[in-house]
């Protein structure tokens, strides 16, 4: 079991347990907001599962077909995590509108208090673990489970609104309003991760000042390199391809310049996560 994997198993563990406590406490306490919250708990179990299966996928070697190998497949898969985080979304909007007004229980409160500590520790958890191992499928299930987090929150403010709805009467609607925030939220979140997915999808050069950097480093510290005309990174998933213009002399000879370009293809494969390298040689003249 990989490192992704096991963090989203985690992730699937707490989010079941959530996700049927928000519900049941929800339809016992009448807080139709706190069962929308659960719902989108469930989401997470879901994506989760959807995120797992895309990880195997794209943790496929290269072949003849994909010469790049299926990093790309974790693209696909989050689509699939923020298509149906919208399509949540939107059937929570339409039950705002067609389910009675209910006062939620002060059983209610605490538990959403209890959620949003779990789901605060469960999505910086996640994150961490993103970033770590540079997994676009973990960061947008952090993501997402940050949304639970302050949608909880709107839970929590709206069930105290109701608590007090005896002495302002349009406190009872405070948990309809919460049920329309989160929707909007978790919209949101999903349009975004879709926008971000589309756009790696198609290629987009990655902006990533450190590893940047890092190989400009490598790179420059060759001293038969005299400048680096280009340098272009490309995200596949977990892992980069490196396409970069170098200028060398150009009294160089061929087989010099091979035994460069392999060296610096070692250092930096070596040293970080790009896996596919190609290079392009601008002779330069040197003067005496």
């Amino acid at each position: 079991m990989n490192k992704t994997v096991k963090t989203m198993m985690i992730s699937m563990i707490v989010n079941t347990i959530l996700s049927i406590l928000k519900v049941l406490v929800g339809l016992i306490g009448k807080s139709g907001a706190l069962i929308a919250d659960g719902l989108h708990s469930f989401s997470d179990l879901i994506t989760d599962v959807v995120a797992i299966i895309g990880s195997k996928l794209a943790s496929k070697p290269a072949d003849l077909n994909h010469p790049y190998g299926h990093g790309k497949i974790e693209y696909i898969t989050s689509m699939v995590i923020s298509i149906m985080i919208v399509f949540l979304g939107s059937t929570i909007i339409i039950k705002t509108f067609t389910e009675d007004i209910t006062i939620p229980s002060k059983i209610v409160i605490i538990v959403t208090i209890f959620t949003i500590l779990s789901k605060l520790l469960l999505s910086n958890y996640i994150l961490k673990c993103g970033k770590k191992y540079n997994s676009n499928i973990l960061i947008s299930s952090g993501l997402e489970s940050r949304t639970d987090v302050i949608s909880s929150i709107v839970v929590l403010i709206s069930s105290i609104l109701c608590s007090l709805n005896e002495y302002v009467k349009i406190f009872k609607y405070a948990d309809k309003v919460a049920m329309l925030i989160v929707s909007i939220l978790i919209i949101k979140t999903g349009f975004n991760l879709l926008k971000e997915n589309i756009s790696n999808i198609l290629g987009e050069s990655e902006i990533n000042t450190e590893l940047t950097s890092e190989v400009e480093k490598i790179i420059l510290n060759n001293k038969e390199v005299i400048k680096i005309d280009e340098l272009v990174l490309i995200k596949y998933g977990s892992y980069y391809k490196l396409i970069s213009d170098i200028g060398m002399n150009e009294n160089n000879s061929l087989k010099d310049v091979h035994d460069v370009l392999d060296l610096l293809e070692e250092k930096i494969k070596k040293e970080t996560n790009i896996k596919f390298i190609t290079f392009h040689v601008n002779p330069y003249k040197i003067e005496d």
